[in-house]
Parts: structure tokens; sequence; C-alpha cells
């Protein structure tokens, strides 16, 4: 049985979890859990908020934890029943479907995630899942509270220990990339509400130049700096 320090929000949903961790971290929820072996913390139970309790799997589920996963299987075993949704055939469907499409391909570029050059300037691949996400806003809090050695991995390779200026280059350029194609994907949708014609909006795919008149200024101040720094070539912008 390992004892993990758990970081969680005001809902319950763990945003970190650290095993070996003594250090008591400030300003955020907290709980030291006795994890045993084969099981995993899946959130913290807040319904008293005085004596927050943490959620396990495994063996030692809560009858609601189990209640949850059994409405899971029905909802998921219902859903693919459900016949085939209708084609789009009106404007606004259409609109719809292909914001629905740019947006799972937003999520998939985020999650698919990007490479880093690290101090000694080698350069690593790190996934950007929610999971992933919430493990690195835990590392800014580690850095916050000035942890000079940082636990994590990049992808397939085993967890080690990262500086703190290794780190922070790691959740910066994270949050970047993220909060880049967040922006784009949000201009995207700009540009699908604007069209007049089914033929216009099939078009649009993800990575496509979005018109000037539908970029935010957010989006046009990441153009500018992605084109400085590539010496104003003009790139396209969204690249893999």
């Amino acid at each position: 049985m390992d004892t993990a320090l758990v970081i969680y929000d005001l809902t319950g949903k763990i945003l970190a979890v650290y095993y070996g961790a003594t250090d008591v971290p400030q300003g955020v929820p907290y709980l030291f859990v006795d994890i045993p072996e084969g099981e995993s913390i899946v959130r913290v139970d807040l319904s008293d908020p005085k004596n927050p309790v943490a959620v396990l799997s495994g063996e030692n589920k809560t009858d609601l934890t189990k209640l949850q996963e059994e409405l899971e299987r029905i909802t998921t075993k219902v859903d693919e029943n459900i016949p085939d949704k209708k084609i789009p055939e009106t404007l606004e469907e259409i609109k719809a479907a292909k914001k629905q499409e740019i947006g799972q391909a937003c999520d998939k570029i985020i999650y698919d995630g990007m490479d880093v050059t690290l101090t000694d300037g080698s350069t690593e691949h790190f996934s950007l899942t929610d999971h992933d996400q919430l493990n690195l806003f835990g590392k800014k809090v580690q850095l916050a509270a000035g942890t000079d050695q940082l636990e994590y991995h990049s992808d397939g390779q085993p967890c080690r220990y990262y500086s703190a200026k290794d780190m922070q280059i790691i959740t910066s350029t994270a949050m970047a990339y993220v909060s880049y194609h967040t922006t784009y994907c949000n201009a995207v949708n700009m540009w699908i509400a604007g069209c007049e014609t089914a033929d216009e909006i099939q078009q649009i795919y993800y990575g496509a130049d979005v018109p000037e008149q539908y970029q935010s200024d957010v989006l046009k101040a990441y153009i500018a700096t992605e084109k400085e720094r590539a010496g104003d070539v003009n790139e396209p912008q969204v690249t893999e």
C-alpha cells in the first residue's frame, strides 16, 4: 500500500497524484491517501465538505461509484442501439455538423501533444490529454511552491526527475499550445457561423487559414508572433 498526496478541485475532480511526497501544498485542497496495490483514486467525495473522502477503484469502490459505472455501461449499450443520426440538410444543421468536426479535430491535435526542446538541447514529446493537462497543472503548483526537482515522463519513457527550469519550459509550452489551438478553433467556428451557403462550409477544414475578418485579436497576435519567429515567412496558421 502506497501513500500518495492527492490534489483536487472544489468539485472533487483529481488534479494530480504524487507518490512519496511529504511537503504540504499551500492554497490548494489536498489529501494524503493510502492506495492499495492495483487500485487508483477516482475522485474525492465532497458530500461532507468538512470530511473529504477518497473514492478508489477496484474492490474498494463505493456503492455510488459502482452505480455510476453501471449507469455508464447501460448508457453505452443504449447508444450502440440508437440509429445513425440523419444527414444534415438545413444550413444550420450543416454548420452544427462542421463545428463538431472542427472541435473533434482540435481535441485530437491537442491530445496528440507537442515536442519540447529542453535546456540540454534534447527534444521530448508530451501528450496533452485532459489527464496530462491536469498533471501539468499540478506541476505548476509544485513550481510555485519552489520545488527544484519534479517527477514526470515524456511519451513512452519512464518517469524521471526534471529540473525546475525544464519543467517550466514544458508547462509553459503546453499551455501555449493548448491556448493557441483553442483560440484557432474558436475563430474557425466564427468563420463557420458567417458562412451563407453549404458549399462555403464544406471548404472549411482544421488547419485552413482563417480569413482575417474572422480572426480574433488574440489569434492575430499569435499569428504575428509566429511570423516574427519564422522570419516573416508566410507560414500556415496551423502546423503539426
